[in-house]
């Protein structure tokens, strides 16, 4: 089904219906979304107005002080999602070691009104130092509460109790200024799901787990990449079946590609990233994102220089092939007029207009001084070395070689592109999954639940003993675990005192401070190759507690038309169109059919 952008609930009702089978007979409706990724692309959220302790109360304005781009001078940062205006100082302030300005009821009474004076749809507050003691966050939003009944109040030290104010500030915002929104859509998807039959909707977190869709209406900023965790969870699931525990994984769609990393078999999680520019200090799947995918628009620059992307034609009006009213030359009007897809066997009731691609590309090709066939291939080589950056990003920078993983190639675009990709990085071996136009919504389909929790510790390691982490281990799982949940899994952040960020170490409730510090010396030189004789300290706890996931099993079947006597193998060069894809075997590989279903791709 084409994308409804308009009303998104409205494209998740019609594949619905497209299934054919009675609403009775769907015991579950699993869920992953961009609307938050887009409200934060577009800047379409919340009108919010932010709290913030006085003197401390331009955070967004001051950031980190990294510029955009190293070595240029005139590339800026997205504007913050508060205005300036819409920031209320507090007078109150809060030390490491304690209260040094108090937060009176009459300041709190103060701030209430100047928040009620500026009209907001919902409130962030967000106080120094908040994640060790939120007594003032707690007592300002009990007055803005009764101030403004009707607004819900956003706490930073629920929201992410832990330390650095900006991180925590940003993450607090992107909560606020997405909750109405996501809300109002999760709610509107469920009464459009009821009215059909069906039941209301399971809801993918950035971390890879599920939450049930009035969980996540409070919980908007953990969905920030809802949509691409799902693909990532898919493939460590294709990869377990095919008998390995490490890939990089690709997910080529219409407006970008997003890059990911499975470990022993595994989606690597990490705890947090920036989203649109929008730093979220909350576990999410290690995804990179780039702007290169089918619908990326190719242009020539003031330099005359042949570009792909960041502008897309997305959906509508989607490539010129598509006949829905684009004009300007895609990445998929590239494939097409160098005839890797077959309009005849596309599904999902497009029709491509090969004439109409091969006349844009044509007409670049004119302005560039080039020849159309040479154009096309630039066009998909600029759009591969933007994925192969995303893909080293999520490998090297990490210390993991790109060449001792597979490569898990899904999404519309993936198998097209895999080839090219694996040799730009060195690869050996592709993994195109069964259904690998739809990997995504296998993985939400199999997601178990998950519900995290955190807590600032900021104690050194050699006075951290058993018995308190312990403790302190079983309080949080008490806060995260919930009736479905069947494994606990324990991360705590560390750092070498004085450095700036942390890693994130496993530990269970019968460690202590010595037995934490010891593997973080060795994390620390596996990662950046060296260790530092300084005392190790630790920063903060984490749990995940997630239930069973849904037991999938991979056959062969009609997704990658397996011949019925048995292996295929495809020689490159070859263009194979797949139920749901179309997979390029490049010269020098070779592709062979899966008892799973799907391929491996290898290099001869």
């Amino acid at each position: 089904m084409l994308s409804t952008p308009a009303d998104q609930s409205e494209g998740v009702a019609a594949s619905l219906a497209a299934l054919g089978a009675p609403p009775s007979s769907v015991r579950r409706v699993a869920h992953g979304t961009t609307v938050v990724t887009n409200l934060l692309l577009e800047r379409r959220g919340a009108r919010v107005v932010l709290c913030a302790t006085s003197g401390a109360s331009d955070l967004l304005e001051l950031r980190r002080q990294e510029r955009a781009a190293l070595y240029d001078l005139s590339a800026h940062h997205p504007p913050p999602l508060v205005d300036a205006d819409l920031v209320v100082a507090v007078h109150e302030r809060r030390t490491p070691q304690g209260v040094s300005v108090a937060l009176t009821p009459a300041e709190a009474t103060r701030v209430a009104d100047a928040v009620a004076a500026l009209a907001p749809e919902i409130v962030v507050i967000s106080l120094l130092h908040s994640y060790d003691d939120d007594a003032h966050e707690r007592m300002l939003a009990d007055a803005i509460g009764k101030r403004l009944p009707g607004v819900a109040v956003v706490q930073s030290a629920e929201v992410l109790p832990e330390i650095r104010e900006y991180e925590r500030t940003t993450t607090a915002v992107a909560e606020g200024y997405a909750r109405p929104r996501v809300s109002l859509y999760l709610q509107h998807l469920s009464e459009r799901l009821a009215s059909g039959g069906y039941p209301a909707p399971d809801v993918m977190t950035s971390g890879g787990g599920m939450r049930t869709a009035a969980e996540a209406s409070s919980a908007a900023a953990s969905l920030a990449l809802s949509g691409p965790a799902g693909g990532v969870v898919g493939s460590a699931a294709v990869l377990r079946a095919a008998g390995l525990d490490r890939a990089l994984t690709i997910d080529i769609g219409g407006t970008s590609a997003d890059a990911g990393l499975v470990l022993e078999g595994e989606p690597l999680v990490e705890p947090g990233g920036s989203v649109a520019g929008v730093p979220i200090a909350l576990p999410r799947v290690l995804v990179e994102t780039v702007s290169a995918g089918g619908g990326s628009i190719a242009w020539i620059d003031d330099g005359g220089a042949l570009r792909v992307g960041p502008r897309s034609a997305g959906a509508v009006p989607g490539p010129v092939a598509f006949g829905r009213g684009g004009t300007q030359p895609t990445v998929t009007d590239a494939h097409i007029a160098l005839g890797r897809l077959d309009a005849a066997r596309l599904s999902g009731g497009v029709t491509l207009d090969a004439a109409a691609a091969k006349r844009a590309i044509a007409a670049l090709a004119a302005t560039l001084g080039a020849a159309p066939e040479r154009t096309a291939e630039a066009i998909i080589a600029i759009a591969d070395a933007a994925m192969a950056r995303a893909l080293r990003r999520v490998s090297v920078e990490r210390g993991i070689d790109p060449r001792s993983c597979a490569l898990v190639a899904f999404g519309g675009g993936g198998p097209l592109h895999a080839c090219a990709l694996a040799d730009l990085l060195g690869m050996r071996t592709i993994l195109v999954p069964p259904h690998a136009g739809v990997l995504s919504a296998l993985g939400l389909a199999i997601a178990p639940e998950r519900r995290d929790a955190a807590s600032s510790v900021m104690r050194a390691a050699d006075a951290v003993d058993q018995g308190w982490f312990g403790a302190r281990l079983d309080a949080l799982a008490m806060r995260a675990a919930n009736a479905s949940a069947q494994r606990l899994a324990w991360h705590a952040r560390v750092r070498y005192a004085g450095q700036g960020h942390e890693l994130d170490i496993a530990c269970a409730p019968g460690d202590d401070g010595a037995a934490l510090a010891v593997r973080f010396t060795a994390a620390h030189a596996a990662r950046y190759g060296f260790t530092l004789e300084r005392p190790v300290e630790i920063v903060a706890v984490r749990v995940a507690a997630t239930g069973d996931a849904v037991a999938v099993t991979f056959t062969a079947g009609t997704a990658m038309r397996p011949e019925a006597t048995g292996q295929r193998t495809l020689a490159g060069p070859h263009v194979e169109t797949l139920a749901d894809a179309t997979m390029v075997v490049a010269p020098s590989w070779k592709a062979r059919s899966l008892p799973i279903g799907g391929f491996m791709v290898e290099r001869v």
